[in-house]
């Protein structure tokens, strides 16, 4: 018989089933279920919060912001970094931040980060010989469909209209329908 039926069957209270449950089940299982248990809760203290960074002058804010508006978060693909709630978000802000403290200029911080991070980094990529695809790719395709539409509806205008032509057969056969 199982243990759960073992369990169901007790006249016992609740308290006392399970007693009885924990005593049938071998040490090694309880020992291996605290191990588990210890190591989970480790996991819930790597990871901390950063810091929160003193406040900064007005004219650092404002460019901190135009800055963040230009960068894309690498979490969230389509947010900007402004507008990114993740955490990774917050770390490149902070990042930003120091490279602003410590005398970067926008150019100089957007060239960093590109460097580090590649071109999906700006929310706007430039444009180089690397990007033209994505800059130019869209028009071209837009481009070779109006030149195809522009193709089949010239080739079906210049098709002379053929009437249709039945056998004698299918005349007959058209008008007798017709005829009901």
């Amino acid at each position: 018989m199982s243990n759960l039926h073992r369990i169901a069957r007790a006249n016992s209270s609740t308290g006392a089933a399970l007693r009885a449950l924990l005593a049938e089940t071998p040490r090694w299982c309880s020992s291996l279920a605290l191990v588990v248990l210890l190591f989970s809760g480790v996991q819930a203290f790597a990871q901390t919060a950063t810091p929160p960074m003193p406040p900064a002058s007005p004219e650092l804010e404002l460019r901190l912001k135009k800055l963040e508006t230009e960068l894309r978060c690498l979490v969230c693909q389509n947010q900007t970094l402004a507008d990114s709630p993740a955490g990774l978000a917050g770390d490149l802000r902070r990042e930003v931040r120091l490279l602003a403290d410590s005398g970067k200029s926008d150019e100089e911080i957007k060239q960093h980060l590109k460097a580090r991070y590649g071109d999906f980094v700006l929310y706007k990529p430039t444009v180089e010989s690397k990007t033209w695809l994505l800059w130019f790719g869209p028009f071209l395709l837009l481009l070779a469909g109006a030149i195809l539409v522009i193709v089949i509806t010239r080739r079906t205008r210049a098709l002379p209209a053929q009437p249709a032509t039945l056998s004698d057969q299918e005349q007959s056969r058209a008008q007798k329908l017709l005829d009901e």
